[in-house]
């Protein structure tokens, strides 16, 4: 058997970017073997993610790019906040929102499927999604992505978690702002002929149960419905929203574009982990059921 020294170790770490020890691993399998050993650990790092796959990822980044006349904004999850602030991570979240901002694709399988380097060959996204995995070892998982191109864009980061994207005509400061009082304010819609049905079809349920127990007429009952859910689109529509900078504490962002003679055409906002259901751990429970098992098997051994 070829005996497997530091600088072989070293030269496989640095061409597969995996664990030491995985790689020593490896080239003891392949017998020195360096391709080979590169080989093996490919397959590994693929199982690797695969087995990966089934774990929530509600935590990660959203990233924003702009290239030429086209931009993205992207979200990427993660298992845990730590690996979200791990740079190779953060790097990869990078590359994809350029990537989108450059190449168009229609979804993120088409995305997956690209190379990620910028010159067109080389891994594909997937490719590298699953090296990071094995690296690691958290599952990563391409979310959702939004791309624009044709006007003038805007984007604003609010860290790493919270990213926005507007489109617009007339003046870029105006348009920053927008973009932050966006991420402040997390409107719904860009109007209130905008926001979605089934919100709104939400809110007027929990009116009519609310103005159903005042016991008041039911034409009252039903102006009542009516204004809570204005109320409501006011709240969520952007245009209708009380800017956040407003000296006056009453200007809308509509009156505030009118002023600086800029137009909205639409926005994107993403909320890293929005909407997923995070897994509660209860290390209680866990311990009990671990319990109840060994105690289960002994009892069916000892029968």
């Amino acid at each position: 058997m070829a005996a497997i020294t530091a600088s072989m170790v070293a030269e496989l770490r640095a061409r597969t970017d995996a664990p030491m020890m995985e790689c020593k691993k490896a080239l003891t399998e392949a017998e020195g073997d360096l391709t080979r050993a590169e080989e093996i650990l490919r397959v590994k790092l693929g199982n690797k993610a695969g087995k990966a796959a089934s774990r929530i990822t509600a935590e990660g980044v959203v990233a924003a790019a702009v290239v030429g006349g086209a931009g993205a904004l992207i979200e990427v999850n993660c298992e845990t906040d730590f690996v979200s602030k791990n740079d190779a991570f953060l790097a990869f979240v990078n590359a994809l929102a350029g990537l989108v901002a450059e190449k168009n694709p229609a979804d993120v399988d088409a995305l997956s499927a690209l190379p990620l380097s910028q010159e067109g060959f080389g891994p594909t996204v997937e490719d590298v999604r699953k090296g990071l995995i094995g690296k690691i070892g958290e599952n990563m998982t391409i979310r959702r992505f939004k791309r624009y191109e044709g006007g003038k864009l805007v984007s604003y980061l609010h860290g790493t978690r919270i990213g926005v994207m507007v489109e617009f005509d007339g003046d870029d400061v105006a348009a920053k702002d927008v973009a932050m009082h966006v991420a402040a304010m997390k409107p719904a819609a860009l109007s209130s002929a905008e926001v979605p049905a089934e919100l709104v079809a939400k809110e007027r349920k929990i009116a009519e149960e609310k103005a159903a127990e005042s016991g008041k007429p039911a034409d009252i009952v039903a102006k009542m419905v009516e204004g809570s859910v204005q109320k409501f689109l006011k709240e969520v529509s952007l245009l209708d929203q009380v800017f956040v900078k407003a000296a006056d504490g009453k200007q809308t962002v509509a009156a505030m574009l009118k002023d600086k003679a800029t137009a909205v055409k639409s926005f994107t906002l993403y909320v890293v982990g929005e909407g997923i259901e995070k897994k509660v751990d209860d290390f209680a429970a866990e311990v009990a059921a671990q319990k109840a098992a060994a105690e289960a098997a002994a009892a069916a051994k000892n029968a």
